[in-house]
């Protein structure tokens, strides 16, 4: 007896990641011997069409990158979490907090440091008959520089639903706030005090079980953001930031995000972590993109063989029951959401699963990013982005960033190990 898994991928314009799942699920084809029975693996990509709602889909397992915006496939992922048991990455019954303004709402709740933060209602009125009267009935009127003036400047102006950085800007002064203001149009904004002159800006991506935190320069183009450092946290820092990740992710069902935290001093300042179909470019991630597809599949293959359960409802309240808890310092509330994460994760089973299933898959990485097949990638990537003119610069750019990876991977595989060696 065995069971083969589909495992769906529902996608928009990202052909570089997905192009690299591919590959390598082909190149190491996945065969695992679990609870009696073998297990084997392929990858398809979702088409979009009418849907009959008792429908049973082949899929073990769906990669969702397309439902935050497009309604007809969020619907057929709704439906075959409900009705067909199908592993969704991510949740989309939990879509809405992707609008910032319910994560900032949670955390701060559970007692995480996000800066202060203020709600604007829209410059431009509602588009609804019933708003004159409501308005001037029930709208009270007030001065946006008061409202500055609790916030504090600088600050941020950033779109409440916002993403990929657009619509968000430093503001200085009165002025500029209102012209600010006036331009957001219809958009909800908030308005958040800036963090200033921190130590490090850390995003974090965290698929399934893992979480690789990053130095993130947010004032770069996008392709230079993710800065190749390591060693940029204290080794206290570090796990506090991964348990601010995970913690956003258990407590919101998403098992696909980024969080970004600013930290200075021995401060952890969380200001954007409702990203759950989060950057995966290779133009983005280059020297991180390795790690990123080899953490998607392990979690797909953890996910599939074991037969985990999605689970479709927040239990929010045992993260409020911590951090409702007057008597419980900020450290230890973070020791016991970093416990609830990892066991919602299943760390310790999902750790020992790649240990005895997925021993080659690190070997098999490297060899697909030092692969002919995965230079195509990379140069078709490039020539898709960059204009004809940058196409020679960027693919020795990022031949350099991904040879230093592999070359990294060489040196951490050959290195004699230790006795007591994880």
């Amino acid at each position: 007896m065995g069971s083969h898994h589909v495992m769906g991928m529902l996608l928009g314009t990202e052909e570089d990641w997905s192009g690299a799942f591919e590959a390598i699920v082909r190149r190491y084809r996945p065969q695992i011997v679990y609870g009696g029975e073998e297990h084997t693996f392929e990858t398809d990509r979702i088409t979009i069409e009418p849907f009959n709602l008792r429908a049973q889909p082949r899929y073990a397992l769906v990669i969702d990158r397309l439902a935050h915006w497009y309604y007809v496939p969020r619907e057929w992922l709704k439906k075959a979490a409900l009705m067909d048991d199908v592993y969704l990455l991510n949740n989309p019954f939990t879509f809405q907090s992707m609008e910032k303004h319910s994560a900032y709402c949670a955390m701060m709740r559970l007692g995480l440091k996000v800066p202060e933060t203020w709600m604007l209602p829209t410059k431009t009125p509602v588009e609804n008959e019933r708003f004159p009267y409501t308005a001037s009935r029930y709208n009270r009127q007030f001065r946006l520089e008061d409202i500055a003036g609790r916030v504090g400047y600088p600050l941020f102006m950033k779109p409440f639903d916002g993403g990929a950085w657009v619509g968000v800007t430093r503001i200085t002064n009165d002025r500029e706030l209102h012209k600010r203001y006036d331009e957001s149009g219809e958009r909800l904004m908030h308005l958040q005090a800036s963090v200033e002159n921190f130590d490090v800006f850390a995003r974090t991506l965290s698929i399934g079980a893992e979480t690789m935190v990053m130095n993130y320069d947010p004032g770069r183009p996008l392709h230079e953001r993710y800065q190749v450092s390591h060693g940029f946290l204290t080794a206290e820092m570090g796990r506090e930031v991964i348990t601010i990740s995970r913690l956003v992710n258990a407590f919101f069902l998403w098992e696909f995000n980024s969080c970004e935290v600013i930290v200075k001093g021995s401060e952890a300042y969380p200001i954007d972590y409702a990203n759950a179909c989060p950057d995966m470019s290779l133009i983005s991630l280059h020297y991180y993109f390795p790690w990123a597809i080899k953490a998607l599949l392990k979690w797909c293959l953890y996910c599939a063989t074991t037969g985990r359960r999605m689970a479709i409802d927040p239990d929010t309240r045992r993260y409020f029951d911590i951090g409702d808890r007057t008597d419980l310092s900020y450290g230890e509330k973070l020791g016991r959401y970093h416990r609830l994460a990892n066991d919602h994760f299943e760390i310790d089973g999902y750790n020992e699963f790649c240990s005895q299933h997925l021993g080659h898959l690190d070997e098999a990485m490297v060899e697909y990013i030092e692969s002919p097949e995965f230079d195509r990638l990379l140069v078709d990537t490039v020539r898709s982005t960059f204009p004809p003119h940058e196409h020679d610069r960027y693919v020795a750019h990022y031949r350099g960033l991904l040879g230093a990876w592999a070359t990294d991977q060489h040196t951490l595989q050959n290195a004699p190990r230790v006795k007591g060696d994880g």
